[in-house]
């Protein structure tokens, strides 16, 4: 996945540029990966794409197969299906074993539930009708319904997706219900580790300004995979203060949340709103100064100067930023060169990338030379006080 914006220093757009410039963002989906990748590009983010998961392919998952036969063996009482894609898959799996027919038979003959407009839709696809559907596409009402019809005695097979239900077995279990699980999707670790461990550096380091979320064993597998390189407490104190943890929704969310890591939600559970969510986050996140009589916001790998989206190199946003800490003060050239990356020890690098940084933002008077001493943001003498406390 590449940008969308220029990534040459000084570069300004002169273009509306969209409300993601100049943010790195974080994708860990495997499935609908693209899609969400090229809605983030569209608004102009950098897109980092590692998925954390991957999935066993339908046709090769013995677990799957296995479950299908004892269903048709043994019929259950009900059926529940999760997921549109996942439900189709099972049939389609079905299908490629020989087993199509004695499956659509079996679901003929049980009570179908289907969470939601887009299960039915796939339900009646494959010829079938089912019984109910909660207009709330929640699994809780669907919960709530059989708990009301009674489900002693009853078995029940649930379409599983690799969401966690917390509570929704255990439940019917406790009513006196009999669990079958379907396993539509299994999710292993990815093959190729490489991109997660250089999304977790780029965390960890505060490369990235966001990380998405569209399923809960991605978060589990992030944060499993941070332990094992024993940087779970940096990348969970990089999602804790800095990097924002946007999930698709609560079920999502519930491994960071268990963490402690306060996450942000759209109110929809669909990727067009996650990624409203980050256009209206991200900016309202990223911090705004008044400095040499222009208008400075500070965006992940560039600054808007007076609503021109100016790029800026590593180092530079290094700089920018420790000396946006302390707006009006003096910071030495020492610190300043401990705030860039791989810089060694010679003071001369600090200077190097000033000069490409008062390149980069267009407006050399941004930044104050003070002799002897370091550097300034040249904040204006209205907001001093506010700054300066």
């Amino acid at each position: 996945m590449h940008a969308t914006e220029s990534n040459e220093p000084g570069t300004a757009a002169k273009a509306e540029h969209g409300p993601l410039a100049g943010f790195t963002v974080g994708v860990t989906a495997a499935r609908r990966a693209d899609e969400l990748g090229a809605l983030l590009q569209r608004r102009g983010a950098t897109v980092l794409h590692a998925p954390a998961l991957r999935i066993v392919p339908l046709a090769d998952d013995s677990e799957l197969l296995s479950a299908t036969k004892g269903l048709i063996g043994h019929a259950p009482d009900v059926v529940i299906a999760t997921t549109a894609i996942g439900f189709r898959g099972w049939i389609e799996a079905a299908e490629g074993w020989g087993y199509g027919e004695a499956l659509l038979r079996c679901l003929r003959g049980v009570e179908l539930l289907a969470r939601g407009p887009k299960v039915k839709g796939a339900v009646r696809a494959a010829g079938l009708t089912e019984e109910w559907s909660p207009s709330s596409e929640s699994m809780a009402e669907v919960l709530d319904r059989l708990l009301d019809e009674g489900v002693a005695g009853r078995r029940i097979a649930l379409q599983l997706h690799g969401e966690p239900l917390p509570g929704f077995v255990e439940s019917l279990r406790a009513a006196g219900a009999e669990v079958v699980g379907v396993p539509v999707y299994r999710w292993l670790p990815p093959e190729d580790l490489g991109p997660v461990d250089r999304l977790l550096d780029a965390t960890v380091g505060r490369g990235v300004d966001a990380l998405t979320f569209t399923s809960a064993p991605a978060a589990a597998s992030l944060l499993s995979r941070a332990e094992e390189r024993g940087m779970a407490e940096d990348f969970l104190t990089a999602l804790g203060h800095d990097v924002l943890a946007a999930c698709v929704g609560p079920v999502t969310a519930l491994p960071l949340q268990s963490r402690g890591v306060d996450t942000a939600q759209p109110e929809r559970f669909r990727l067009g709103p996650l990624v409203q969510l980050l256009c209206q986050e991200l900016p309202s996140r990223a911090r705004v100064l008044p400095v040499a009589g222009h208008r400075v916001q500070i965006r992940g790998h560039a600054a808007v100067v007076d609503g021109e989206l100016r790029a800026v190199p590593p180092a530079g946003m290094a700089l920018l930023r420790a000396l946006a800490r302390r707006p009006g003060w003096v910071v030495a050239r020492a610190e300043l060169l401990r705030a860039l990356p791989g810089a060694g020890r010679d003071e001369h690098a600090v200077e190097t990338a000033m000069a490409r940084l008062r390149t980069a933002l267009g407006a050399p008077k941004l930044i104050q030379t003070v002799v002897k001493r370091g550097y300034r943001l040249a904040v204006d003498p209205t907001a001093d006080s506010k700054y300066a406390e």
